[in-house]
């Protein structure tokens, strides 16, 4: 073992968890439309649970509007079941192998929710981060008992760990900030 903590390791680690902060926000729907939004709807396609991505072309070509264009004739009526049966509370319009999906603008009680749902996520993310400081911590610790490293170092190296923590965490809070301004703009 070295007789430093690898902050690099704990940097990736944070950025992963920033990176699934964004992936979760880019599910919420905002009013605006966004090819991410159908990202967690799953079609029953060929015996399995498939994402509407592999069974056709998703594209916004209006601030309101999802298009997909199914590849597959025969699908067209599982994609338009799935997107309905969805919680994203969208009807699409069948024209051919083409879905349109308009997407209504928010009432303020959804947008409550989503603002919810965004602060539940940014939570998530924290906890990941100081669960990832946790085990920084906890292998310096081991060092120090080791003997690896000495009492001051244990203490320097623990200031670079949480000082780290808190600017992922600064992260986290001006994500949610900025995702719920967009939710609560009309």
């Amino acid at each position: 073992m070295s007789s430093t903590i690898d902050l690099k390791d704990l940097k990736r680690r944070m950025d992963g968890a920033i990176d699934a902060l964004h992936k979760d926000f880019g599910s919420l729907r905002t009013g605006r439309a966004s090819a991410s939004l159908l990202d967690a709807v799953h079609v029953e396609a060929y015996g399995s649970p498939t994402p509407i991505n592999q069974v056709g072309t998703v594209s916004v070509p209006e601030p309101r509007m999802i298009s997909v264009q199914v590849w597959d004739k025969t699908m067209v009526a599982a994609v338009d079941k799935a997107i309905r049966n969805s919680p994203l509370g969208v009807n699409p319009v069948v024209e051919g192998t083409l879905l349109r999906i308009p997407i209504p603008p928010l009432n303020e009680e959804r947008r409550a929710e989503l603002a919810k749902a965004a602060s539940a996520y940014a939570e998530h993310a924290r906890v990941a981060i100081r669960n990832i400081r946790r085990d920084g911590m906890d292998t310096l610790k081991q060092m120090e008992k080791d003997g690896e490293i000495s009492e001051d170092e244990l203490k320097s190296q623990s200031d670079s760990v949480q000082k780290l923590t808190d600017d992922y965490v600064g992260k986290v809070d001006s994500s949610l900030k900025s995702k719920q301004d967009e939710i609560m703009q009309v």
